[in-house]
Order: structure tokens, then C-alpha cells, then sequence
């Protein structure tokens, strides 16, 4: 086809995450390929396997999907959420045969976090036996599936600082370098609990220092978009705002 867009899920998430999107842009007449990353998508929900996860199994993955693309469309998009977005950013730092990288809230920092104690923090997660933190500890009840039944309702403390330890080195690269990639979208939202947008406008600051062509969105706090605004089975979702957006934005 003439476009080829790839969507890569959220820490914990799976592909189906964006599966109604990307249906979307599948009739809009793209190849969509949504491929889940290392260590997630497993029937068993509760799994521990996300202690495997490394930054560089996330790096050879990014390789990969952009590999598997170039035989899918003539024009490559490659679209990351959060931890996704991360990924995303390091593919378009180094791959020049994506014609277009989408970062959606990128997880480079975290709000749980301040942003001075970071690396500490993360190198000390790392030096510590893993554990898994629940997201929603008010409901441990996820046998029968619900609204989220395809999501991790756990997440592994290593496996969450090895998408930081990734974050660290896209960073230092994005100081350094311009990415390879010819455009960059880089959409946030301004009600973001999650993410760190100061980290995020400073990876954009150091690209368009470099010369990149790098073009910013950002939903208002008043419309209410949460962090994960794509996938339909959050609470509170606004995909009938959010997805025209998106399409708006990248379909270009």
C-alpha cells in the first residue's frame, strides 16, 4: 500500500490496545501491523514474566517492527504510547527509512518521580529484587476479564525502570544528534498524571536544536484526555474526541 502505519502498546498493554484504532486507519487504506512487545500479551494476566523485559530486548524489537514495515507500505509511520512512545523515539533516532515517528505521551520521565532523583532511582530498582505493584490496588479482582481483560493489571518494578534506563539513552542522544527520521509528531496531554511533559519538551528542544522537523500537539487539560487516551477500555476514555485527532494529526 502507499502507507504502512505500526502501533506499539503501552507498558503492560497489548495490541489491543490499538486495535480499534487502527482499524480506523486501515480503512483510511493503510497496512496496519501491531506487534506486542517482548514479555506482554500473555494469556496468563498475572503473569511475572515482565521481570525479563531489558531495554535492550525493547531496542531489538523497535528494529524489528520498523524492519517488517518497509515491506508493508511505501511511506512508514511508526506510533508509540507511552513506553511505546519511548521505543518509537529511539527507532526515529536511528532509523532513516521510517518516514514519519509518532510519540504519544513518552514515558522519558515519570511524575511519580522527581525528575533530579530519577536515575538514582532507577539504578536502585535495578539493584534490588524485583516486585510487581498493582495498578488499580482498590480492585485485585481481574479473573473475569472486564473492560481492561487484555492489560497486565501488575507491572514489574525492573521491567518499568528498564523502559527508563531505554528513556536515559534516547535523551543523551537526542542532545547529541538529530534523529534520523525526516519528521517527528510528538503529541502529549497537558492533564498527564503519568508522564513527565518537561522531559518530553526537552527531547524536543534538543531535536529541534539539531534541525529536526519535529511537530508538537497537545490535547488541553480541560477536555479531560488521560494519559492512556487510546485505549477504549479505560475509565473515563474520549476516543470519540481523541482518535479524529490522532488521524488529523498523523494522517498528513
Amino acid at each position: 500500500t502507499a502507507k504502512v502505519i505500526v502501533f506499539i502498546h503501552g507498558y503492560t498493554n497489548c495490541p489491543m490496545q490499538f486495535d480499534q484504532l487502527g482499524q480506523q486507519f486501515y480503512n483510511l487504506g493503510y497496512n496496519v501491523l501491531i506487534v506486542r512487545q517482548p514479555h506482554h500479551g500473555l494469556a496468563d494476566r498475572q503473569t511475572d514474566d515482565l521481570t525479563n523485559l531489558t531495554a535492550e530486548k525493547m531496542v531489538a524489537y523497535g528494529d524489528l517492527i520498523a524492519d517488517l514495515a518497509q515491506g508493508l507500505g511505501d511511506h512508514v509511520t511508526i506510533t508509540g504510547l507511552s513506553g511505546g512512545g519511548v521505543i518509537a523515539g529511539w527507532v526515529a533516532q536511528h532509523r532513516a527509512d521510517v518516514d514519519q515517528a509518532v510519540l504519544i505521551n513518552p514515558g522519558f520521565g515519570l511524575k511519580a518521580i522527581p525528575a533530579p532523583a530519577t536515575l538514582l532511582v532507577t539504578n536502585l530498582v535495578l539493584r534490588l529484587p524485583d516486585s510487581f505493584s498493582w495498578w488499580d490496588p482498590r480492585n485485585l479482582d481481574f479473573t473475569t476479564g472486564g473492560p481492561m481483560g487484555h492489560a497486565y493489571p501488575r507491572f514489574s518494578l525492573h521491567g518499568l525502570a528498564q523502559q527508563l534506563r531505554l528513556s536515559f539513552a534516547e535523551r543523551a542522544l537526542a542532545a547529541s544528534a538529530a534523529p534520523a527520521a525526516p519528521v517527528l509528531l510528538v503529541i502529549t496531554t497537558a492533564g498527564d498524571i503519568a508522564v513527565d511533559n518537561a522531559a518530553t519538551a526537552q527531547v524536543v528542544a534538543d531535536w529541534r536544536a539539531h534541525g529536526a522537523n519535529v511537530r508538537t500537539y497537545e490535547f488541553p487539560a480541560e477536555l479531560g484526555v488521560e494519559h492512556d487516551l487510546v485505549d477504549p477500555g479505560q475509565a473515563n476514555q474520549k476516543t470519540d474526541l481523541v482518535y479524529p485527532k490522532l488521524i488529523e494529526l498523523i494522517d498528513q
